[in-house]
């Protein structure tokens, strides 16, 4: 092997008070808190004595159990375990060490510190699981913690092949992606060095068998579908009510299509909550806006995130970006949907527990759907409602008013009669009505430059006021429509977001008072009298 001196990695021949010689090495490697990478050092010390194998620095099961795969896969790629003291630190010892990323990183500086290896990786990360014969197997996390050591100025990487297209997306850095241990020992030592891994073109482009439902798909519900392309156009949160079989879900399941094409930053921090969760694809990078669809026993847990020692993502960071649907929605546990209030607000979920405190992404458009009553036929034209009115009023209740509140766009679905569903007139295709989202998107992308909203959805207060000014005509609109309809001030915020947003639809600089008109008539909903439900 080639012999390259490190004195920065590798100290070897110190000589104790005692006489005895010691050889330590160093390698650097990155746990994750949330989703920022946070370094650690892989400390390896190989002193005379009776042979053992010890590993401090708040380590894991699991990275206490690499020990063994360590040995093992050292000895089955042909290389010599020591029969020394081994004491191996991850510091720093005040951060807790999880998953089994760090077996590499722990042969490596083993190899180094017994003299097997003579390398220079002052400047290399290492991340990978091996098995027990060698191979390395792909890790979770690698995107955002590459992504944090090129932002602390590590150059070199070395992951599991299995990773490579993963870590081929991040630019400005050199990766390498060896299958195995002893492919990463002939690299380092100049026997067989790898070639460096092509850096990844991001195309946001639809892949074949992806994208199976479109707008075209739905027969009828006219309203629904302009209520749907308002909703893209804005990222307004919606909900659709409605008997069963009125197309609500077809509708929801379609909202994808009309949304606009991932940019690349946008694909990296999806990618990053996805890395971390586990559930990434082999295309190694999200290339369309995730549509998460959790079922309605979902705990709070599931859908906020956390876990005993581990916090990990939610369904709502998973959603991140794209939409979480949540169908039938007062069939989920109450706690579950208030919890869903503050990401709604606030676009993060904070989740503490006893491990620390970690905060994800939860940027999402909430899309939810229900029956209007126990029986789904309540305000049916085709079909007898059955239930009593206590028994609506229970059902509706399920869903609180301050959560309701925060849904943009409800809007009422009914069922479609025969003859439109077996008609053959074309329905207009998610193509034609993600072009005009895509219009009302770029009005408000260069509207709100330089300022933390993308969307007409996301604007404070000073937003508001800047570019939601009503003329008389339309605040007279608004202000009977407050007093009628029992509207909260959150509620007239959201009705004058989704105003802004049908004005941009329009190509119209000012909100008119058709553009109010139909923002209301989505905030109808729910505002029903006990009498009327007599």
């Amino acid at each position: 092997m080639k012999n390259i001196g490190n004195e920065n990695s590798v100290l070897r021949g110190e000589i104790s008070e005692q006489g005895e010689e010691k050889m330590i090495a160093k390698v650097q490697s990155y746990a994750l808190a949330g989703l920022e990478g946070v370094p650690v050092t892989v400390e390896t010390d190989i002193s005379r004595g009776l042979p053992s194998y010890e590993m401090v620095g708040l380590p894991d099961a699991a990275v206490k159990e690499s020990k063994e795969r360590v040995r093992s896969a050292i000895k089955n790629s042909v290389l010599e375990f020591p029969a020394h003291k081994i004491t191996v630190n991850l510091a720093p010892a005040y951060v807790r060490k999880e998953g089994s990323a760090f077996d590499l990183p722990i042969a490596i500086s083993l190899l180094l510190a017994y003299g097997a290896l003579r390398a220079e990786v002052g400047k290399t990360v290492f991340l990978g699981e091996l098995a027990l014969n060698g191979e390395l197997r792909p890790v979770t996390g690698v995107l955002p913690a590459l992504i944090s050591a090129r932002d602390k100025g590590y150059t070199d990487f070395i992951v599991p092949k299995a990773n490579e297209r993963e870590a081929g997306y991040i630019h400005g850095i050199r990766v390498y992606a060896p299958a195995s241990l002893r492919e990463t020992v002939d690299h380092l030592s100049g026997l067989k060095p790898l070639s460096p891994v092509p850096a990844a073109e991001f195309s946001s482009q639809e892949r074949d068998g992806k994208k199976i439902y479109d707008l075209s798909f739905v027969k009828g519900q006219p309203v629904a579908k302009r209520a749907l392309e308002v909703a893209a156009a804005g990222g307004h949160n919606i909900l659709f009510v409605g008997p069963p079989g009125s197309g609500k879900t077809m509708l929801a399941r379609a909202l994808p299509s009309i949304l606009p094409d991932l940019s690349f930053d946008e694909a990296l921090q999806i990618t990053k909550i996805h890395s971390v969760a586990g559930t990434l694809g082999e295309e190694g990078i999200v290339t369309q806006r995730p549509f998460r669809t959790p079922h309605h026993t979902a705990t709070t847990v599931s859908l906020c995130g956390g876990g005993n020692k581990t916090v990990h993502p939610g369904e709502i960071s998973l959603a991140h970006g794209g939409v979480l649907f949540l169908d039938e929605l007062p069939e989920y546990n109450r706690s579950a949907l208030e919890a869903l209030r503050q990401p709604l607000e606030d676009g993060v979920i904070t989740v503490s527990r006893s491990s620390g405190t970690v905060t994800y992404p939860a940027s999402f458009m909430l899309c939810a759907s229900m029956n209007p009553c126990p029986c789904g036929n309540y305000g049916s034209a085709q079909r007898r409602c059955t239930c009593l009115p206590n028994d609506i009023r229970r059902y509706r209740a399920r869903i609180s008013g301050p959560l309701l509140d925060r849904i943009d766009i409800q809007v009422e679905v009914d069922g479609v009669d025969y003859d439109a569903l077996v008609s053959r007139v074309s329905e207009e295709p998610s193509s034609a009505v993600k072009a005009r989202a895509d219009a009302a998107r770029k009005i408000q992308r260069e509207r709100f430059e330089g300022t933390r909203a993308v969307t007409n959805s996301e604007m404070g207060e000073r937003e508001l006021r800047e570019y939601c000014q009503l003329s008389e005509e339309c605040e007279e609109i608004l202000k009977e429509a407050f007093k009628r309809l029992h509207l909260s001030a959150r509620a007239r915020s959201r009705i004058l977001k989704v105003a802004r947003t049908i004005a941009d639809l329009g190509y119209c600089e000012e909100i008119a008072p058709e553009h109010l008109y139909e923002a209301i008539s989505y905030r109808t909903y729910g505002a029903e009298t006990g009498e009327e439900l007599l």
